[in-house]
């Protein structure tokens, strides 16, 4: 990140680089497999012709246990129709009318598709047998605000083999640190402002990935699945723990929300337009070939999206199943490295199982132990992304973009005498009206006279004449802009693109436009 503090050094409050969400999974390993699963079943004695019966009681032993602190509390109890809800707004909104800040707020009873056995009959020997499966059972999701971790769920399978997710957030975790510590800071989300202290924050997010991750996951354990160790009678284990997603953010602060929204638009436009595979693949860590380009056996996927969301606009970009992502929310500019497959990156690392003087880069594995390399990956990925956003600049005289616009052109058409009016970047009208072509959502697909009529209006017309002014008006303005080389039209459409040379004068002139007359001066020279 030191080439993007050098860059903007005296706009940025400070930088957090941490964990956001993690999700755990535990699995019993010696009942992921038939054989494994039929040698627990004879070590407690369960006959394969009572397996059905068996199960049944199982998971019923598992639900009960569960509900005991729920029955307990009288807390909610709740049967969803669809795996599919939003479950971590409808448990948000269940401790916001209950008043709930501290403890369990609700559990989730849904039916989603797992791995389990079933029983099999074996008509060539026939004989009973335990076969793996891909069906459906019933999950248990448990929130509840954890006096450590703060927000969190839980995920337990009812039937066998008894699967366990976990989910925390980085961001709610070092919340409840600072308030320990009694210091200040302003939070919106889960991404903090302002922090009174941003080298102790970051010394927290820190000490968040040196934790005892076996300890501290079979500490949660117990809460989210009080049946275990018991429920496996006399062959009992322990989960083996892996991380099935990881999201690593780096949150650079910003003195004021203006600042940002004058840089980040340009950001944006940069990426969706400049920023190629190869760009992607070097991103997120993949090595390319000596000359700078990607390897030919590589069969994967590599994609980019710009998204308008309620907590601002964001561009991702994914190589196969890991992705990086840059957004803004209020002051904060949020760049977020997502690991799905960790195979895609390497670890310093004995064999698994082998010697530990035989260290060599292997791939990252998905269990715990690797978690710390995780994050220096994914933070090694974003300041990669930092860098290349940190390098968007231009020494091209504002004059040679900004000169042409400011007088009349010739207008579009056979008729060469005929000319456009000239353009007023500095005027209220013109500047919103150039302030709304160059709005992100339309990089990639572009834009149409109706969407720069609910752009330009607050208010939706109340009558047919007065729609059909506004269109008429905004027909005018498109041909004006075609004229002066800022918009092309998109062949067999009604939609138009800003030009790349338009793009970096109206970028220059608003952002002339809004500076304050102490930083032209202080930069004049």
């Amino acid at each position: 990140m030191m080439s993007f503090l050098s860059a903007f050094s005296g706009l940025v409050l400070g930088i957090l680089h941490g964990f956001d969400r993690l999700v755990f999974r535990g699995h019993l390993l010696k009942l992921s497999y038939r054989e494994g699963m039929e040698s627990f079943l004879c070590g407690n004695s369960v006959l394969l012709k009572d397996f059905n019966e068996h199960c049944i009681a199982q998971t019923e032993r598992l639900i009960q246990a569960s509900f005991a602190e729920a029955k307990r509390l009288d807390r909610p109890i709740q049967y969803l129709n669809s795996s599919q809800e939003a479950k971590d707004e409808r448990a948000l909104a269940i401790a916001a009318k209950d008043h709930i800040q501290e403890g369990l707020i609700a559990i989730f009873k849904c039916v989603e598709p797992c791995s389990t056995f079933y029983l099999h009959r074996n008509r060539q020997n026939k004989m009973l047998q335990i076969q793996p499966k891909f069906g459906q059972c019933s999950f248990l999701y448990r929130y509840a605000f954890h006096p450590v971790f703060g927000f969190m769920s839980a995920r337990v399978q009812t039937w066998y083999p008894f699967a366990v997710q976990v989910c925390l957030n980085g961001r709610e975790w070092l919340g409840r640190q600072l308030n320990q510590l009694g210091m200040a800071y302003k939070r919106r989300d889960n991404k903090f402002l302002w922090v009174q202290d941003f080298t102790r924050a970051q010394q927290l997010l820190d000490q968040q990935v040196q934790a005892n991750w076996p300890e501290v996951l079979k500490d949660i354990l117990k809460e989210v699945h009080p049946s275990h160790p018991e429920l496996l009678g006399c062959k009992p284990m322990d989960y083996y723990w892996s991380v099935f997603q990881s999201e690593w953010a780096s949150d650079i602060a910003f003195r004021s929300a203006a600042d940002l929204g004058r840089l980040y638009p340009q950001w944006l436009r940069h990426a969706i337009t400049n920023y190629s595979s190869t760009d992607v693949f070097r991103f997120l860590g993949r090595k390319l070939t000596p000359d700078g380009k990607i390897w030919t056996r590589f069969e994967g996927e590599i994609k980019s999206s710009l998204t308008r969301r309620k907590e601002g606009v964001r561009i991702k970009h994914w190589v196969d199943r890991n992705s990086i992502k840059m957004y803004d929310c209020d002051r904060v500019l949020r760049i977020e490295t997502t690991i799905n497959d960790p195979s895609d990156f390497h670890a310093f690392r004995p064999k698994q199982g082998g010697p530990e003087e035989d260290q060599a880069w292997r791939p990252l594995r998905k269990g715990v132990a690797d978690l710390q390399r995780r994050a220096e990956a994914s933070q090694a990925a974003n300041e990669r992304y930092a860098t290349a956003t940190a390098a968007v600049k231009d020494t091209t005289p504002l004059s040679v973009w900004t000169e042409p616009l400011c007088h009349r052109a010739p207008a579009l058409g056979n008729n060469p005498q005929r000319k456009v009016r000239a353009l007023h970047p500095l005027a209220a009208e013109d500047a919103a009206l150039l302030t709304a072509v160059l709005d992100p959502k339309f990089t990639v697909n572009g834009l149409r006279n109706r969407d720069l009529v609910a752009l330009l209006h607050n208010l939706p017309a109340t009558t047919l004449d007065e729609k059909r002014r506004r269109s008429a008006r905004v027909t005018r303005q498109i041909r004006m802009l075609r004229g002066h080389g800022i918009l092309d039209k998109i062949p067999k459409t009604h939609r138009y693109l800003v030009t790349e040379t338009a793009r970096k004068a109206l970028t220059a002139l608003l952002a002339a436009r809004n500076a304050n007359a102490d930083f032209l001066i202080t930069n004049a020279a």
